[in-house]
């Protein structure tokens, strides 16, 4: 098996281009193989009317961390591909009670093409917040 030089610089300035990660604050904290850990500071634009953090908000965290693990591999190394979200579900378990959640996506099965990955989203003091199971589509960039 090739040795990846999983260099986070270059899938940092990959996903800049994605103005909804940025604007919500989220951060790539760690890369791997198939694997990624992102995070945002809990922040007043992230809460509910209820005055809970938007299941949006969370959804958004664990699609990120999903795109991002799923996409290291061809980014790292130079690939012209792509991996996108071909369905994802989501389970909410509690809210946080922390002030930072963090989304650890890695992948659990997988081919050529498809593939899926299990993403956890948690806060810093360890409360699980949400569960999600996303399946992956692998395409060819011309």
């Amino acid at each position: 098996m090739e040795k990846i030089d999983y260099d986070i610089d270059k899938v940092r300035a990959f996903f800049r281009d994605d103005r909804y990660l940025t604007m919500t604050g989220i951060t790539i904290d760690k890369i791997g193989e198939d694997a990624a850990v992102l995070s945002f500071e809990i922040a007043d634009l992230h809460y509910n009317a209820g005055g809970v953090v938007q299941g949006g908000a969370t959804y958004t965290l664990a699609d990120s961390a999903f795109a991002v693990a799923s996409n290291v591999g061809h980014l790292s190394r130079g690939e012209k591909k792509i991996t996108v979200s071909q369905s994802a579900s989501i389970s909410y378990l509690k809210p946080p009670k922390g002030t930072r959640l963090i989304a650890r996506a890695e992948k659990v099965s997988g081919g050529n093409r498809i593939s899926v990955y299990h993403i956890e989203v948690a806060d810093e003091l360890g409360t699980k917040v949400a569960l999600m199971t996303g399946n992956a589509y692998t395409v060819e960039l011309k």
